[in-house]
């Protein structure tokens, strides 16, 4: 039998984890948190589309999560019941700021799953940190990118975020959110359907824009021509 009194916080698996947690230990709940963080936080950011707020709603649910340690009984993964919590802490805060009730429609849509893409595609490594211009580019694609999931409407938005980002499996979503996997499948193909279409008329946009002419460049090439023409 292996010797758990040499095994760090680290080592300990979700069951030993809630164990401890129920029991009142702060290193494993810190522990909990620090192994959680990133994935409650997306999900409460996606409902929410506040930073402040997120970050407000998920250290409630963190303390909720704290005080009812000892329910969680194993029937589903912890991260499975923390997001469950994370997801009702910021429906319940979302509808007391008067925003749209309808965060998260709990009942299925009706409609025909289409067929499921594959998921997004990680971002790449900025393996060339000396190219600041580069690094920049892809921070401002990065924000654009935000911007356009938080304008997704709310029912898809925190399924993309689960399933794109957090690389979250159908049957995962569908337990955290409490809808069906056809659900799960339909408003992910929507997302991304709607994200291309939406990045597709910035970058329309941006094309309309590329390599400007008129204004000072046009002038300045007007004016050096007709200065060589006088020299003729």
């Amino acid at each position: 039998m292996p010797n758990t009194a040499t095994k760090t916080a680290h080592d300990w698996n979700d069951a030993e984890l809630a164990r401890r947690i129920a029991d009142g230990d702060k290193a494993a709940f810190e522990q909990m948190m620090r192994r959680h963080n990133r994935a409650l936080y997306r999900t409460a950011r996606s409902i929410l589309k506040d930073d402040a707020e997120a970050e407000d709603a998920l250290q409630e649910a963190y303390l909720l999560a704290f005080r009812n340690m000892g329910k969680y009984r194993g029937e589903s993964s912890l991260s499975t019941w923390l997001t469950r919590i994370v997801v009702n802490e910021a429906i319940a805060r979302s509808r007391k700021s008067n925003r749209r009730a309808e965060v998260i429609q709990l009942a299925g849509d009706g409609e025909s799953p289409g067929a499921l893409e594959h998921a997004m595609a990680h971002e790449t490594d900025e393996s060339n940190t000396g190219q600041p211009e580069r690094a920049a580019m892809r921070a401002d694609a990065r924000r654009l990118l935000e911007q356009k999931i938080d304008e997704l409407p709310a029912a898809f938005r925190t399924v993309f975020v689960l399933r794109a980002l957090e690389e979250m499996s159908v049957e995962e979503t569908a337990a955290c959110l409490g809808i069906p996997d056809a659900t799960v499948r339909t408003r992910f193909f929507r997302a991304r359907s709607m994200l291309r279409e939406s990045l597709s008329r910035e970058f329309d946009y941006a094309l309309e824009g590329a390599f400007g002419f008129d204004g000072d460049r046009c002038d300045r090439i007007v004016a050096r021509t007709l200065a060589r023409l006088a020299e003729q």
